[in-house]
């Protein structure tokens, strides 16, 4: 047997053995596509139109507001938008959020909760095909071991792919879609090798950022590439804080700040006059200095977020680390964090993602189909000539 033959069946192989669970997650990818497009646009429901001569308030009573309606609960941010009439979002957690009236102070609710819970349930099943609680450990497994598969049937595709001549007959029929193909074995077999070729690179990038967060290794080894050692990963924001280990009691001991929010924002939206949106961590009582982060992109381009200290006694910008500041491992962690999703190059690149998600979803189908006929099929007619003879 060829080295080329014993290629193809690992190929094959590997392809039936993990064939639903890249289906799984190329399906969940492609409704991922443009997630954060699609609830942005299903909060423009909540827009707020005010009255005529309404001033917006300023952060300070903004924030005041918000500390009444999240029970002052430590790390919490006020994201402004750029857009007209947008409400201010006050991040509560990564999953949680409340909508507020730049113009009253009061909550508008948590914004397109139905639009968030079914790409949340999406993400679920994308990431430990909706396992929960301890079951996760399963479920992260499962998809982890169908993403090294896919890696080595992406590179050994490519290999077999390769026409034994390079005749511009036999590279146009692995390379465009044929017509009036004498049967279904035939089309399945244009389309896999077609779309196979053409979202081989997005696939490769995908699948490799995919192993990435999938297994410890991978990630440890994007540092040590650099020399760099991996961090440990931190809680969610605000378990460091200090007001909150200390609580209410704690807080009141301590001397609040004086510099007016207000002048925070101002200083944050001059900072860049492209900002799309600034995001305000609001200070614990007693703090020196306030977060926040300027975004001139999508939200989904690291190299366009520029994270800014402020001093909290008169509101001037102290320290300002830009993606370029960081570590190259770092930035390599990053950056592979929205290479996967395609956000990292803007809204083309989240299309090219898509779309070679989709390309995945009928290469699994065309191969499951080919494979069929090759192993499965053949069994049915030996059974019927058995039975006719």
């Amino acid at each position: 047997m060829s080295f080329k033959r014993i290629i193809f069946w690992a190929h094959l192989i590997a392809g039936v053995i993990a064939g639903l669970l890249i289906f799984t997650m190329s399906v969940t990818g492609v409704l991922l596509t443009y997630e954060r497009q699609i609830i942005d646009m299903a909060d423009r429901n909540y827009y707020v139109e005010p009255a005529a001569g309404a001033t917006p308030l300023t952060l300070d009573q903004l924030s005041e507001s918000v500390k009444q309606l999240t029970d002052n609960k430590p790390g919490v941010s006020l994201v402004f938008s750029d857009t007209p009439n947008t409400p201010v979002v006050a991040k509560i957690s990564r999953r949680q959020q409340l909508l507020i009236d730049p113009y009253t102070g009061e909550s508008l609710g948590p914004g397109a909760s139905g639009v968030r819970q079914f790409f949340s349930v999406i993400t679920d099943f994308h990431r430990w095909l909706a396992f929960t609680g301890e079951s996760r450990n399963t479920g992260k497994s499962l998809t982890g071991a169908a993403n090294l598969l896919f890696l080595f049937i992406i590179i050994s595709g490519i290999y077999i792919w390769l026409p034994k001549l390079w005749r511009w007959n036999i590279v146009k029929s692995k390379l465009l879609f044929r017509r009036k193909l004498p049967n279904a074995k035939a089309r399945d077999y244009n389309w896999h090798n077609v779309m196979g070729i053409w979202m081989v690179i997005p696939l490769f990038f995908i699948v490799t950022t995919a192993v990435v967060f999938s297994y410890s290794w991978a990630n440890k080894l994007v540092f040590q590439v650099y020399g760099e050692e991996a961090p440990t990963r931190r809680g969610p924001p605000g378990n460091n804080n200090q007001a909150g280990k200390g609580g209410k009691n704690a807080a009141a001991q301590q001397t609040d700040t004086t510099v007016s929010m207000q002048n925070v924002l101002d200083s944050a939206k001059a900072y860049s006059v492209d900002w799309e949106k600034v995001s305000i961590t609001l200070p614990a009582a007693g703090a020196q200095t306030i977060e926040a982060t300027v975004d001139t992109g999508t939200g989904g381009e690291p190299t366009k977020q520029t994270q800014l200290t402020l001093n909290a006694n008169d509101g001037t910008i102290s320290r300002v680390s830009t993606f370029s500041d960081r570590t190259p491992g770092v930035q390599t962690r990053i950056y592979i964090r929205y290479l996967h999703t395609g956000e990292s190059l803007g809204i083309i690149g989240q299309t090219i993602a898509g779309l070679a998600s989709l390309a995945a979803c009928f290469m699994v189908y065309t191969g499951l189909a080919l494979a069929y006929r090759r192993l499965i099929q053949p069994l049915f007619v030996r059974r019927r000539k058995v039975k006719a003879a």
